[in-house]
């Protein structure tokens, strides 16, 4: 039962924040600054989260206090870096670039796990993570493999590396430290520190010019950010994480291609196609492989 929870949990992450990769590309269109819409999109998320959380996180004050270091890194890492390289880089990356670096991160943590944990990464997880990462490689290709030779990272590619490694970091972090604190009043405290290193980012966009212009577009995108990708996405991480772990809960990343071309395909209009079909019964093979064999 506790399995299925978590995997519900993940199906529900994931899709939010494939949404989200979306959302970030457009926003580019209305020229929204990265961090300036990250800096919204938490500040708005700590407010409706406050009044709910407040009380539970003054009563483990001395629970934050004792892990002020650990809370401050995970908080720079998730809430600082990780969304506000994610939107700045889709100004010079497309979306087909960062979605496939970000479904690699699930092999980031397995090594990262390996060299700086306890934990014990099982043969059938690195063939879960091949297996889905092949998935990845044939939606993200349409069947077609040499597109691959084709993209060459630039400035958008390197700063994704970037948002690899914070996140992945994050996760682990999220496991090993077991931080004694309610998933939602955990999460309020990591918005609060990740917003008090997001500040100099702001106010630095705000000094070269770019502000935030206010339109109905401007406002979906920040109430799908705020609800969705962001206060939604993050509970079921947190809670699917410390329920089955950070190795198992990577692999469902790479449902994000999946549903990306879901979206696609209702939103916009694309067609159907069978390396969609394909590409997601490898990308479900190697997350039941990496999840039910012991």
């Amino acid at each position: 039962m506790q399995n299925i929870k978590a995997y519900i949990f993940l199906v529900l992450c994931t899709l939010f924040w494939a949404g989200n990769f979306i959302v970030g590309k457009v926003a580019t269109l209305f020229d929204v600054p990265p961090f300036t819409l990250n800096f919204y999109r938490w500040l708005i998320a700590f407010l409706i989260l406050f009044p709910f959380t407040y009380k539970k996180i003054f009563q483990n004050i001395d629970e934050v206090k004792n892990n002020l270091i650990p809370l401050s890194i995970m908080g720079f890492a998730s809430i600082t870096i990780f969304n506000s390289v994610v939107y700045y880089s889709l100004n010079y990356t497309q979306v087909l670039n960062g979605v496939l670096m970000i479904s690699t991160i699930p092999v980031l943590i397995i090594f990262f796990s390996s060299c700086f944990t306890n934990e014990k990464i099982k043969i059938t997880q690195i063939v879960g993570v091949i297996t889905s990462l092949m998935g990845v490689l044939i939606i993200i290709t349409k069947l077609e493999f040499n597109k691959l030779l084709t993209l060459n990272l630039n400035k958008g590619d390197l700063w994704i590396l970037v948002a690899m490694i914070s996140w992945a970091t994050y996760s682990i972090m999220v496991k090993e430290k077991k931080i004694n604190l309610e998933p939602f009043a955990l999460l309020e405290t990591l918005i609060f520190i990740g917003l008090i290193f997001l500040i100099p980012f702001y106010f630095y966009e705000l000094y070269t010019g770019q502000y935030l212009q206010i339109n109905i577009p401007v406002i979906l995108t920040i109430g799908y950010v705020v609800l969705f990708a962001g206060i939604g996405a993050y509970i079921f991480w947190i809670g699917a994480i410390q329920l089955i772990g950070p190795s198992r809960s990577g692999i469902f990343l790479h449902l994000m291609p999946v549903f990306s071309s879901l979206m696609a395909i209702f939103l916009i209009g694309e067609r159907l196609a069978n390396f969609h079909i394909v590409g997601a019964l490898f990308i479900l093979t190697g997350i039941f492989v990496s999840t039910k064999y012991k």
